[in-house]
């Protein structure tokens, strides 16, 4: 770490941190430690020998659970946003107790609440809203059951997603760490968070990277031998021969790589006890207590007792002896650079061994258990630099992007496939598919669909894990830059065999999406299959002569619009469709997907979840488990006013008592919601937003009282300043009233013509605003009619409306109730003939 401090550090916090040996690695990638919690003292102490608070207020030796120690935390957050340039944290790491989750611990007892200790994490993300969040435990951290913040028992991952899974995009992984660059074996889980505002970065950028395992030969052959015990060597402090008592050396020193003690024949020479003169041998609880290690093999996990024969793998593999202390830094990747202890590593080197003595007995036993419950130094520094990479990288801008367009002329096709093949080195998969995506958007004078990393993330992220899958077939169904692939090769590439068809009808699409291809490091387990054909068509040509073809995945974002110019197209799309209302391509592309998969996860427009034209849609996709649906509203694609979801199903399961995630961009939300509550036939659609307070509204409520007409011939054209009949516009539409608009009120002479004539001077007509969040109602007037901006509500039977019935859809209560009545849509507000359902009467 440089001296000075820099102008807009780099900023991180560290919970239940021990000696901080895994948040080194951020020290080493010069990010500043705003506050470390650590309960024990003597653990703290020794990152304080490392220097890694600027401040020593940062150093919190406190229990987590009082509101004090949480206030000292938010206090150091306040100092650096004060002194220090710093706007928000940037990252918060969590490794909270696990030793009622380790399978190495047996004796557990109750240790709920010792577990429920993640929820103090959980509060502080949640409070400070850091960019990156890091949770790290053991392999049963996920399964293991906490007390929520609500007060009910759930399992941690569950708690996580619940009360962070609204704000942040999570990843959660078990790995073991030996396959990652750390040279001891150590199966973790890694939760890994990343804030949904930051687009185009998911928490898969910042996973630590695949590397070859290393043997111990390879990590500590090259230290001295140690023969004698109590040795130290003399240019080494931390190399040592820990002492034991001298009559179980017998035990181990005939055993050979792989052995353990208790596989001597001889039972003296087996682990036992003396008792009454008697022999009484120990019990072998672990098959690999007083095992000496293998040379040319992976180092075994360092666990917190590695100070004992009796403990878990922990014999040198040709020394009669527990592995040193500088032995146990290497293998778990902590660097020399690392101190224990205040006193310079030369002076300690310069002491008598006496002096060495005294001090390994006062320091041994907390360097090895802060080593034994430490996160890998490796581990963390290569997410450190990951998300430095991630914060300091320059994005390209549309802007930019439309100016390298401009300046290489990438609307020719040609001259976008020589600018790639040029430029694959200098940009970025995401960048590189951008590119191509707005470059397609000019050509073809339409809005740029394309689909962010981040957003890719919501879907794939939620697709069954690759442990389900020796083999798996995939299928991107019109796959256009491949935005999915990154994330898809990611997620399956432990898979024995991939198979990933990529489907475009435009053979451009696919020639450069051959290029763009290149970028990615495909294992070779992964095969890729290049489709120039329409997905739609059935029974046709190519891959899908045979219709029986079955994939496990269909993943994608296929195209949103209305097939209108080719009437024979469009009939040979709908052949065999459940809904042949409709000419979008978008619900022809679900339902293929839905007969040929397993799994199906598309984005798609959210007027699916209620407009009348997917009614049989909705119907068609009901029948099936749905997992999740995440609404994106507008913020999944910038620049293009459409809002979308993707939903998540699975064909293989029924839709009985079947739990569907929710997940809302719109209000950073997150929760579990039964399929036949959000999908109920008692409403005309999917209510996505479905809760107890709408439950209680429509309690009270008579639903289906109108039908709903919207005018489609009134424009400017039509009207003018004054005239016979009045044209009200939403403006004009207050509860009970009409509102006169200096300059915006208009007329029309001739009206007959018009379709929306026949409600003239209807009594009975009621006027609600279309595109609102804000309903009110009026009756229509005399002499006056609406433009498409109102609604005509009309009732189906005979009841008598009242001014009280219509000042109720301007309360308080019926707004919010009308809101989640809409699923909180901001586009698709216009009142159809199944929204209008909604304007119901009370019941009293």
């Amino acid at each position: 770490m440089n001296n000075e401090i820099k102008k807009n550090p780099l900023t991180y916090i560290s919970l239940f941190s021990s000696a901080g040996v895994g948040c080194y690695g951020f020290k080493i990638e010069d990010f500043e430690c705003i506050a470390t919690n650590e309960i024990i003292e003597r653990r703290l102490n020794v990152q304080r020998h490392n220097n890694k608070c600027r401040y020593e207020t940062g150093y919190i030796v406190d229990d987590i659970l009082k509101e004090e120690t949480k206030n000292k935390i938010r206090k150091e957050l306040e100092f650096w946003k004060k002194n220090h340039n710093v706007k928000e944290l940037d990252v918060l790491i969590s490794t909270p107790p696990c030793q009622g989750m380790s399978v190495a611990n047996h004796k557990k007892g109750d240790e709920l609440a010792r577990n429920s200790l993640v929820i103090e994490s959980i509060r502080l993300v949640d409070e400070m809203r850091p960019k990156f969040f890091i949770f790290e435990n053991v392999r049963a951290f996920l399964n293991s059951l906490c007390t929520d913040i609500d007060g009910k028992d759930k399992k941690i991952r569950e708690a996580i997603e619940l009360n962070l899974g609204g704000k942040y995009n999570i990843h959660y992984q078990v790995i073991n760490f030996k396959d990652y660059g750390n040279p001891s074996s150590r199966t973790r889980t890694l939760v890994l968070g990343v804030r949904k505002d930051l687009q185009e970065i998911t928490p898969l950028d910042f996973m630590p990277a695949l590397q070859k395992e290393k043997t111990i030969r390879e990590v500590i052959g090259h230290l001295p031998s140690l023969k004698v015990m109590g040795e130290i060597d003399i240019k080494d402090i931390y190399h040592n021969f820990r002492s034991y008592a001298e009559h179980m050396r017998d035990w181990i020193s005939g055993t050979k790589e792989g052995e353990s003690a208790f596989d001597n024949k001889n039972p003296k020479y087996r682990p036992h006890k003396i008792i009454d003169g008697e022999l009484v041998s120990n019990t072998q609880k672990n098959a690999d207590k007083y095992s000496r290690c293998f040379w040319d093999k992976v180092g075994p996990c360092i666990h917190t007792r590695n100070d004992i024969l009796a403990s878990q793998a922990t014999i040198h593999p040709s020394d009669d002896r527990v592995f040193s202390v500088r032995e146990l830094m290497r293998l778990m990747s902590i660097p020399d650079s690392f101190k224990w202890t205040a006193t310079p590593e030369k002076v300690l080197n310069s002491l008598s061994l006496v002096e060495k003595s005294k001090f390994f007995k006062r320091e041994e036993m907390n360097i090895r258990q802060s080593i034994g419950e430490a996160v890998p130094t490796t581990i963390f520094q290569q997410i450190a630099k990951n998300i430095k990479k991630s914060i300091q990288k320059n994005i390209l801008d549309e802007k930019d992007i439309e100016n390298i367009i401009l300046d290489n002329d990438l609307v020719k096709i040609e001259n976008l496939k020589y600018f790639l093949k040029k430029q694959l080195a200098n940009y970025s998969f995401a960048e590189l598919s951008k590119i191509v995506e707005l470059a397609n958007a000019y050509r073809f004078k339409h809005a740029a669909y394309y689909t962010r990393q981040d957003i890719c993330f919501t879907v794939i992220k939620d697709l069954p894990d690759a442990s389900n899958y020796n083999s798996i077939k995939i299928l991107e169904p019109s796959v256009g830059a491949g935005n999915f692939l990154p994330l898809l090769v990611e997620k399956y590439k432990s898979v024995s065999s991939v198979q990933i068809d990529v489907i475009d009808i435009d053979k451009n699409a696919i020639d450069i999406l051959k290029i763009l291809i290149s970028k990615l490091n495909i294992p070779t387990n992964i095969r890729i299959n290049f489709l120039n054909e329409d997905f739609l068509l059935f029974g046709k040509t190519g891959l899908f002569t045979d219709e029986s073809i079955h994939y496990d995945i269909v993943v994608g974002n296929p195209p949103f619009g209305k097939v209108s110019d080719n009437e024979s197209l469009l009939i040979e799309y709908k052949r065999g469709k459940f809904n042949t209302k409709t000419n979008n391509l978008f619900s022809f592309f679900l339902e293929k997907s839905i007969n040929h998969a397993d799994v199906v996860a598309l984005i798609i427009p959210k007027s699916l979840l209620s407009a009348p034209e997917f009614d049989a849609t909705r119907e068609f996709v009901s029948r099936f488990a749905i997992s999740k649906i995440t609404d994106y509203g507008e913020k999944g694609f910038k620049g293009v006013k459409i809002e979308t979801i993707s939903i998540i199903l699975n064909t293989t399961k029924q839709r009985l008592h079947n739990p569907v995630l929710v997940e809302s961009y719109v209000k950073h939300e997150l929760g579990f919601k039964d399929q036949d509550y959000i999908c109920s036939k008692d409403f005309p659609y999917w209510l996505v937003y479905r809760d107890s307070f709408f439950d209680h509204v429509a309690s009270k409520l008579n639903f289906g009282i109108f039908t709903a007409y919207r005018d489609r011939q009134i424009t400017k054209q039509h009207t003018k300043l004054n005239g016979r009949v009045r044209i009200l516009k939403s403006r004009n539409i207050g509860s009970n009233k009409i509102v006169d608009i200096p300059n915006y009120d208009s007329y029309v002479d001739e009206y007959k013509s018009l379709a929306i004539a026949k409600y003239l001077n209807n009594i009975e007509a009621v006027l609600v605003p279309n595109l609102t969040y804000n309903p009110r109602a009026c009756f229509l007037p005399k002499n006056s009619l609406v433009d498409g901006s109102v609604a005509v509500l009309i009732p189906k039977l005979d009841v008598e409306i009242t001014k009280n019935d219509l000042a109720y859809y301007n309360s308080e209560e019926f707004v919010e109730f009308y809101r989640v009545a809409r699923n909180y849509g901001t586009r698709s507000l216009n009142i159809d003939n199944n929204s209008v359902f909604f304007f119901g009467l009370s019941k009293v």
